[in-house]
């Protein structure tokens, strides 16, 4: 008993720890307060100031963009590139997984900094083209959109891409017909960890962002600085939406993976039923 209630304490603190002060912020984003302190009345003059200040709205969509561009390419190169290790030999297979642990452990700043040197510095590419924030954001994302596929292939039986070639099917249709569909699950799953890697960069954006954009975390840290007031408590309000964003996305996946295994319990119940 005295186990039990140790740790539903231990639970406890740690829950209030990560969710207390996101809590407290979406209640000040519901008030007129200029700071976190007294709060003097309940207002939705944030979530106003949010969508429709135009400066507001260009950044969100801007980084929203720069998410789902980066994503798309890192999960191509990702996918790509998992499915070409775990058909490759032994040898080769082992150095591209040691290569591609590298980016996941290495600092993002050291990245960033890198890869500005790179492109900005040494080969030209000026930072208004947005090619080096878009390659540094593929960097960052595609080794755990690599990490993400890597296991759905494992779980493959590897005699299944050569029956379909012995059947007359050429590579690429046995890939996009065959090996894709079987690992469908561990692509989604690459795809949306690069969408959140993106939104959540500040480091690299920081080094190979044009001087005129912003992403929503180069923005906060900035509006942090020097910002006008509403544009400050504006983004309680934006960190109240993408939290609940989080929340109802996190929702939906519990629901359909739960929905699903049901389903299958319940065929197999009614196989052996029958």
């Amino acid at each position: 008993m005295m186990k039990k209630t140790i740790k539903t304490i231990i639970i406890a603190l740690v829950l209030t720890f990560i969710y207390a002060p996101i809590l407290i912020l979406a209640v000040y984003s519901l008030t007129n307060a200029t700071q976190i302190g007294a709060i003097r009345a309940f207002s939705f003059h944030n979530y106003v100031t949010l969508f429709t200040t135009e400066e507001l709205i260009h950044m969100i969509m801007g980084t929203i963009l720069l998410a789902l561009v980066s994503a798309l390419l890192s999960t191509i190169l990702g996918t790509l590139g998992a499915v070409g290790a775990f058909y490759s030999r032994k040898r080769t297979s082992t150095f591209i997984n040691t290569t591609n642990q590298i980016p996941v452990v290495n600092a993002d700043v050291v990245t960033g900094f890198s890869i500005c040197i790179l492109l900005v510095i040494v080969l030209g590419i000026s930072k208004e083209t947005y090619l080096p924030l878009v390659i540094g954001h593929v960097t960052l994302c595609a080794p755990f959109v690599y990490l993400s596929v890597i296991p759905k292939l494992k779980q493959l039986d590897p005699s299944i891409y050569e029956a379909a070639l012995d059947l007359g099917a050429t590579p690429f249709v046995a890939l996009t017909k065959i090996v894709i569909p079987q690992i469908s699950q561990g692509i989604v799953s690459g795809f949306a960890l690069a969408i959140t890697l993106s939104l959540d960069d500040y480091f690299i954006a920081t080094y190979t962002k044009p001087s005129t954009f912003d992403t929503i975390s180069t923005y906060v840290v900035n509006a942090t600085k020097g910002a006008q007031t509403k544009i400050k408590t504006a983004l309680w309000a934006l960190s109240t939406v993408i939290f609940l964003i989080v929340v109802l996305i996190v929702i939906i996946s519990n629901y359909r993976a739960s929905y699903k295994n049901r389903s299958k319990g319940e065929e197999r119940y009614y196989e052996k039923g029958i």
